[in-house]
């Protein structure tokens, strides 16, 4: 037993590839991970990690240790896990990765709510347009749209997620309305940088599917940025309702190409996956679902997506 608080740094090292990331990870200094990890070598009479100046590679006998160390630390979680999951009132912190606009709009909002109901909890919710890496970087759950790609993990639907080609009505008024999406080539084609496709917008027009490769003054990679921008007058852009929602029901925004909509994805609560599912995780999920779950979600109820 006298190792089993070595597990975690192993596993963390090994998963991160680095003593700094580590280190984030384990809420400690960088030094402590590299001379905790040196004492296991030491005691252990063998080298578990190849150092060089750019990565931390695992050794054969890494490998090892790391396989028996992850089962070992997956064992002590359900562990946990199966004790939470009886509690009535969940306790703890829940740290959560959400999109910054969505986050923003649709999330922050609700958090006074969650906590006034389960007041044993506390969230940390880190708000960010990259996709993280919910082992490496500790987090219990994260919202995201899209399809699942890591089998690790599981999805629990929340709402679709529409888009939309937008622009201000004084733009359209200035330089006309397109009637085609070849038509668009004629317009300042503003993009989010973030977007895995903002290289190329596909419409499903009667059926026929058509792309189009928008070029323009201006991408970037937030996307109330790209919103502002829009309702400036500076071109036509896509944006998803649950950000441009509002603007299109008040008529800030127009749609544009309505006839041809674009592809919708999926809003998911994705944690990863386990025996047993901590209380924490279980209460933040069916409170989401609660409040913006449902074939038509708040932000679409009144644009007529």
């Amino acid at each position: 037993m006298e190792g089993m608080g070595d597990i975690p740094v192993v596993v963390a090292v090994a998963e991160t590839q680095g003593f700094a990331a580590a280190a984030r990870r384990l809420g400690v200094s960088k030094s402590a991970v590299s001379k905790r990890i040196t004492l296991i070598e030491k005691r252990l009479g063998a080298q578990l990690f190849h150092r060089s100046t750019r990565n931390v590679s695992l050794t054969e006998a890494g490998e090892h240790f790391y396989a028996h160390a992850v089962r070992a630390q997956e064992a002590a979680q359900e562990a946990e896990d199966s004790v939470l999951a009886l509690q009535e009132a969940p306790k703890g912190r829940l740290k959560v990765n959400v999109p910054m606009a969505f986050g923003r709009l649709h999330v922050a909002p609700l958090v006074s709510g969650f906590l006034a109901r389960y007041p044993g909890l506390s969230v940390d919710m880190v708000m960010d347009d990259r996709v993280a890496d919910l082992f490496a970087d500790g987090f219990d759950l994260a919202l995201r749209g899209g399809t699942l790609a890591d089998s690790a993990l599981v999805a629990r639907k929340i709402a679709p997620l529409h888009n939309v080609l937008a622009a201000a009505p004084a733009y359209l008024d200035r330089y006309c309305t397109p009637e085609t999406v070849s038509g668009l080539s004629r317009h300042n084609c503003l993009q989010y940088s973030y977007s895995r496709d903002f290289q190329e917008w596909v419409f499903d027009c009667d059926g026929e599917v058509q792309t189009f490769r928008p070029g323009g003054s201006f991408s970037v990679n937030n996307g109330e940025a790209l919103r502002e921008a829009i309702l400036g007058g500076t071109g036509i852009g896509r944006l998803p309702t649950f950000t441009a929602g509002p603007d299109l029901a008040a008529g800030r925004l127009v749609r544009v190409l309505p006839h041809c909509p674009l592809p919708s994805q999926t809003l998911y609560a994705i944690y990863p996956e386990r025996r047993y599912l901590p209380a924490k995780v279980r209460v933040f999920i069916d409170f989401i679902l609660e409040h913006l779950g449902g074939d038509v979600p708040p932000w679409d109820r009144d644009a007529r997506v």
